[in-house]
């Protein structure tokens, strides 16, 4: 009897999935060290959140540069790159004394390393791997990136109360390196490295670099850019950033502490999102195979937003009934909205979808950068976080709306192969 044998789409696609929890870790300290850092070097939290701001535009303004170096130099060249930039950033925090470091090392080092191992990291090896199945592991892949996230802040916030946040700091950087002997060991860029075709059947032949990486991620913009399809793609992803990352991911803990709860207490209740994402992302994978993405959009959009809409009330000192149902709820729809969106980049897109992907990545950080920053001027100016609540869930209602409108351009044709859609096939 011969044994069928395992897949090494399979392969790429676990070490993918280490490799985007060790780019993960970082993307949790902004959280649990606000209050530290204020306290030791009275820098306002809207100065603090603004570095987390650039760390988030950056990280998603590098997603599209990125898809396009991974075509150019392959996947696990970028992917090593990045971990070590990660590493780098988060080591060299340990010596700072003034904000403009912070800017430096949070901001920019960290945003360009977890930026390359972005959601267009995910869309480029679903997209060359697997054509069965694209919508779990995009969801799988998607789940490991963003529950990472969650999953270490109970861990660093426990560090950074008994040894102070420059070991959380360390602790980081370590992780992120440890990663890179596997990423180089085993990664590979395409089926036909080794000798197979992908998944299910054969996938489209990557976007070929037109002179160089930025050049194929510009043209891929510009070209996108014509389309309906991409701005309502984008404007929808820009609120989801807001409601996610921007906000949540790093104003709950500050947040739920002006209510007196412990910040430990409030890392755990952040950690229970990222386990029910894990839930709620691969269910949103099997489903994208099934349902029509944009139904799926504009259900996730709108629950999201009646949830942020009620937190304001449930906020209090203790982790009591009320908010454990806005963490199950809120957590089955984190980042649920992943797999539709990269299934539409390339229904859209064809050949060039990782990389537009990349620039409607680029939008939901460009949201996260905006909501970092001006919830924590809400607080600063008002005492408390509660418009900035109020706020976000009104948009992720009009996202919802948006998503809905994708509808209208299911019939239109592309403007050009594989290059999205602009006008009226009964035109």
């Amino acid at each position: 009897m011969v044994k069928a044998r395992l897949h090494p789409a399979w392969s790429v696609a676990a070490v993918a999935f280490i490799a985007l929890i060790g780019a993960a870790g970082f993307r949790s300290t902004p959280s649990v060290m606000l209050q530290p850092l204020h306290a030791e070097f009275g820098w306002s939290l809207g100065t603090i959140s603004a570095a987390v701001s650039v760390n988030l535009l950056l990280y998603g303004l590098t997603a599209p540069f990125a898809a396009a170096l991974m075509a150019t130099f392959g996947i696990r060249r970028v992917a090593a790159a990045a971990l070590g930039l990660v590493a780098l950033g988060s080591g060299l925090t340990v010596w700072m004394n003034s904000s403009w470091q912070l800017m430096l090392c949070w901001g920019v080092l960290v945003g360009l390393g977890t930026g390359s191992l972005a959601l267009g990291f995910v869309a480029t090896i679903t997209g060359r791997w697997f054509v069965k199945h694209r919508g779990l592991v995009t969801g799988v892949l998607t789940a490991g990136g963003a529950t990472g996230n969650l999953v270490f802040l109970p861990v660093l916030s426990n560090i950074t109360e008994s040894h102070g946040w420059r070991t959380a700091a360390l602790t980081v950087a370590a992780v992120a390196l440890l990663v890179v002997p596997l990423i180089l060991g085993r990664l590979r860029d395409h089926p036909r490295d080794l000798g197979v075709t992908a998944l299910g059947g054969v996938t489209e032949a990557p976007a070929k670099p037109v002179g160089n990486a930025a050049r194929t991620a510009v043209s891929a913009l510009r070209d996108a850019a014509r389309t309906r399809a991409f701005w309502l793609l984008a404007g929808g992803f820009a609120i989801c950033g807001a409601t996610t990352n921007g906000l949540v991911g790093t104003h709950f803990i500050p947040a739920a502490h002006d209510h007196g709860m412990p910040n430990t207490t409030a890392a755990g209740l952040l950690a229970l999102v990222g386990v029910f994402d894990i839930v709620g992302t691969i269910a949103s994978g099997w489903l994208t195979d099934r349902v029509d993405s944009r139904v799926l959009l504009g259900a996730y959009y709108a629950l999201r937003g009646l949830s942020l809409l009620v937190l304001p009330s449930i906020l209090a000192a203790t982790a009591h009934p009320g908010m454990l149902v806005f963490i199950l709820f809120y957590g089955l729809d984190w980042v649920a909205t992943v797999p539709p969106t990269v299934t539409l980049c390339r229904e859209y897109f064809g050949a060039a979808g990782p990389v537009v992907f990349g620039w409607v990545f680029a939008s939901h950080q460009f949201g996260a950068a905006i909501a970092a920053t001006s919830a924590g001027l809400v607080r600063d100016q008002l005492g408390a976080y509660t418009w900035a609540w109020y706020g976000a869930g009104a948009l992720a209602i009009l996202a919802s709306l948006l998503s809905l409108m994708l509808f209208a351009g299911k019939h239109l044709k592309p403007i050009a192969p594989g290059i999205g859609l602009a006008v009226s096939a009964k035109a």
